[in-house]
């Protein structure tokens, strides 16, 4: 069952343009990707292959903080806080889980196992599971 976007809005937090935003950005790394594994461009690195999804914390934090000042001078302090919060926990979870793949991927090291890797995954599913049960 696929979601509408209404409800996918309603559930991440995010705007239709961010949202738009993380879908481009997963179409550009998944084009780098291929790139990367069939072996078309022999400079790419892993850090690059990874830079869409990087620019796309960026601007949605700053989409983010744009919001969180239109609410604040609105008078919607709670929403704003609240707002504020949900998104940088989702991004920082994102952003540390995007670091530590990439990380294992270009140096492979046997200290950083994949359970480590995913926990910023499990807790954010906890979250998401979490909100869709608190959402009308």
């Amino acid at each position: 069952m696929l979601f509408s976007l209404r409800e996918l809005v309603q559930w991440l937090g995010f705007a239709q343009f961010e949202i738009f935003i993380h879908i481009l950005a997963l179409l550009v790394f998944t084009v780098l990707l291929a790139i990367k594994v069939d072996g078309l461009v022999s400079d790419l690195g892993w850090w690059n292959v990874f830079i869409p999804f990087f620019v796309a914390d960026g601007l949605s934090t700053y989409f983010t903080a744009i919001v969180t000042v239109r609410l604040f001078q609105d008078g919607e302090k709670r929403q704003a806080v609240l707002r504020l919060f949900w998104i940088l926990t989702i991004l920082s979870l994102k952003f540390v889980f995007e670091m530590l793949l990439c990380q294992k991927l270009v140096e492979q090291t046997k200290g950083l196992w994949f359970g480590l890797i995913m926990a910023p995954v499990f807790i954010l599913l906890q979250l998401l599971m979490i909100r869709a049960c608190r959402v009308n």
